[in-house]
């Protein structure tokens, strides 16, 4: 069966609908996600968050004192370096997190301490405190 009747015939024109454009065309082709957000979930649920270690009294005490310390002596630019914990938003857990700078202020009405880089750390998240 020859085709050559057909191969050089001029491409079809539809009457009833407008030419469409290289760039829809190629939107038709595009890749499809069946299921919106499914690769995120996938990732947030292998997202690994660290549990919430509890300190005894002896190094609750311990961080206590450094705080009150750092409290009297704040003009004095002392550098530290706080470890704490700070909670995950979306799940149970959280991870260790260490900031290395000058306290700038002690909040203890509301219970943070503010470093230099503008960084409040919420007092009962503290898990260590090194003065240098």
């Amino acid at each position: 069966m020859s085709y050559e009747d057909m191969l050089y015939l001029p491409h079809h024109q539809s009457t009833k609908r407008k030419h469409m454009s290289l760039h829809d065309r190629a939107a038709q082709f595009a890749p499809f996600a069946a299921l919106n957000g499914y690769e995120d979930a996938i990732e947030e649920t292998g997202r690994l968050t660290e549990e919430e270690m509890i300190l005894d009294e002896t190094a609750v005490a311990q961080i206590n004192e450094q705080l009150q310390y750092l409290s009297a002596h704040v003009g004095e630019h002392i550098t530290v370096s706080v470890t704490y914990f700070k909670p995950d938003e979306r799940k149970s857990g959280g991870t260790y997190l260490t900031d290395i700078g000058v306290v700038k202020r002690v909040d203890e009405t509301n219970h943070f301490l503010i470093m230099d880089n503008g960084v409040a750390i919420s007092m009962e998240q503290i898990r260590e405190i090194e003065i240098a």
